[in-house]
């Protein structure tokens, strides 16, 4: 499947039983890496609670596309994904809200300074 900075996943993960799996969204972070590999940023819909870097992904940022449910995107879970585990696309968020996603993630991990 192609994908592109800023679509809106669904991904098949196994637990180590590689028996027990889950599916949860994802947003494609970065997709250029190699081996079929890609960044992506979790989504989960458990918004009661919001730590500092954690946002809402509001119905009005997804350029295309919905989610079933409300959800935040937690930026510190990003994590290297195989494409083989790609389920179905979701959408895919506005440019602006991209953005705000690349702020988010520069601003928890300190891109491009020292903290």
């Amino acid at each position: 499947m192609e994908i592109a900075p800023g679509d809106l996943v669904l991904c098949e993960f196994y637990f180590s039983d590689l028996k027990t799996r889950k599916r949860r969204p994802v947003v494609v972070f970065k997709d250029n890496l190699p081996f079929k590999d890609f960044v992506g940023i979790p989504v989960s819909s458990q918004t009661s609670r919001l730590h500092a870097d954690e946002h809402i992904l509001e119905p009005s940022d997804l350029a295309a596309g919905t989610l079933p449910k409300r959800s935040k995107i937690m930026v510190r879970k990003t994590f290297v994904i195989s494409k083989d585990v790609i389920v179905k696309k979701y959408g895919y968020l506005t440019p602006a809200r991209l953005r705000q996603l690349h702020e988010d993630f520069c601003h928890f991990f300190g891109c491009g300074g020292r903290n």
